[in-house]
């Protein structure tokens, strides 16, 4: 039995070197139906990941008001656009001055520029350094953690102290030559003395998450006063139950410290970072959709062009079936050549198509600072589907050419 099969995936293997063009032309078809798949689905899985860590890295127990909702609906042309106000100091201070609710730590920020230049003795940074203006709990709401040193603590920030907290690829620029926590560097002429230096957290759709230097927030309010600045707040509760409780709470103090009347609409925002994520799984979502409906087109096309390809073999080669079924080959033996040739070109489009797809997931990956992750459930799908597509389109010629006559396959001309 093993020789027999074994004899047949030879036939399988000598019939698809001699039809060598017409057989990559096949696997080709294949390949970039799978590679379509993979490709989109290794990109739309890298984005998940990128996105998904960023809006997790603020913690689930975390919620941020904003100047505007994180969607927007679309309105009319009649219909005019509220304008809500920038989130201001006052604002920011009023609400640090009056919420109380139990087990939570409110964080205050804003990005006094993102073009800075800083300097360390005769060593200057690349123009790009993002400055933030933070309080006490900036580091911990946003979800970062110190790698050396160590963070703001609540007299730093109410004394106003030139300490900074900087990021790795600010400390690796200017400080990479001595133990950058004690040294002092400079921005705007004014000098600050490291403290701590942030873990890595990479870049994000460009933006260079560890290239960044924060400062007490009052002194960063003396260095940056540009008109309208908006304010970051964020709270967080250090017990995932009392979440609810404490959002319903800072929505009603934030709505007094605006002045709003209880049949206003709120002229801010609020956002949580779970739903954030949850938002983002369902954009997602559509797009694996589209990958497999895209997918989905193109691979049955190859299997179109598969059993084309094994009709014509089938007819090219009905006098080498009379010869096999006279010699005493029976229906099952023919039926299982054909088969077999299908599944090999099948498994080779799959194999190049899956090559091929984690390339192209992981070039676009590379160029849009996505975290990549190997596509298992891609591949194996690929794998599957090459499969399956091999099997249709290798039934029917497989049954043609066991069902034919081998009296009247051996008059074929």
């Amino acid at each position: 039995m093993f020789s027999l099969f074994r004899e047949n995936i030879r036939i399988a293997l000598n019939s698809i070197r001699t039809q060598l063009l017409r057989t990559i032309l096949t696997i080709l078809i294949i390949a970039i139906g799978i590679t379509a798949l993979v490709g989109i689905l290794s990109a739309v899985s890298a984005l998940e990941n990128t996105i998904s860590s960023d809006f997790s890295s603020m913690g689930a127990n975390t919620f941020n008001f904003q100047r505007y909702e994180f969607t927007t609906q679309r309105q009319s042309g009649k219909e005019v656009q509220k304008i809500n106000p920038v989130i201001s100091y006052r604002n920011v201070k009023d609400f640090e001055d009056k919420y109380n609710f139990p087990f939570t730590q409110v964080s205050v920020s804003f990005v006094g520029t993102q073009a800075a230049e800083v300097k360390y003795e005769n060593k200057k940074s690349d123009p790009e350094v993002m400055v933030l203006g933070v309080n006490e709990n900036y580091i911990q709401n946003s979800g970062l953690e110190v790698s050396e040193g160590r963070e703001f603590n609540y007299f730093d920030i109410e004394n106003s102290t030139n300490f900074c907290v900087i990021g790795s690829d600010l400390a690796k620029a200017i400080l990479s030559d001595v133990n950058p926590i004690g040294q002092t560097i400079s921005v705007r002429g004014a000098k600050f003395r490291v403290i701590g230096v942030l873990k890595a957290k990479g870049s994000s759709f460009g933006n260079n998450q560890d290239l960044r230097m924060m400062i007490p927030i009052q002194k960063a309010r003396t260095l940056f006063t540009g008109p309208n600045i908006n304010y970051s707040l964020s709270v967080k509760t250090d017990k995932k139950d009392m979440l609810e409780g404490a959002q319903d709470d800072a929505i009603l103090t934030f709505r007094n410290i605006r002045n709003l009347n209880p049949i206003e609409e709120n002229d801010f925002g609020i956002e949580r970072s779970d739903d954030l994520i949850n938002r983002i799984g369902s954009i997602t979502g559509y797009l694996y959709v589209a990958a497999w409906v895209i997918s989905m087109i193109t691979i049955l096309g190859s299997s179109i062009a598969l059993m084309n390809i094994l009709f014509v073999s089938v007819t090219e080669r009905t006098r080498e079936i009379g010869v096999r079924k006279a010699l005493g080959a029976k229906k099952k033996t023919i039926a299982t050549q054909f088969f077999m040739e299908a599944i090999i070109i099948g498994q080779l489009g799959g194999i190049l198509g899956i090559i091929l797809g984690v390339l192209i997931g992981y070039g676009v990956s590379a160029a849009a600072d996505f975290q990549f992750s190997t596509p298992w459930l891609a591949m194996f799908s690929a794998f599957t589907i090459a499969f399956i597509v091999a099997v249709v389109a290798g039934l029917l010629p497989a049954v043609k050419a066991a069902k034919l006559d081998p009296v009247e396959s051996l008059r074929y001309e």
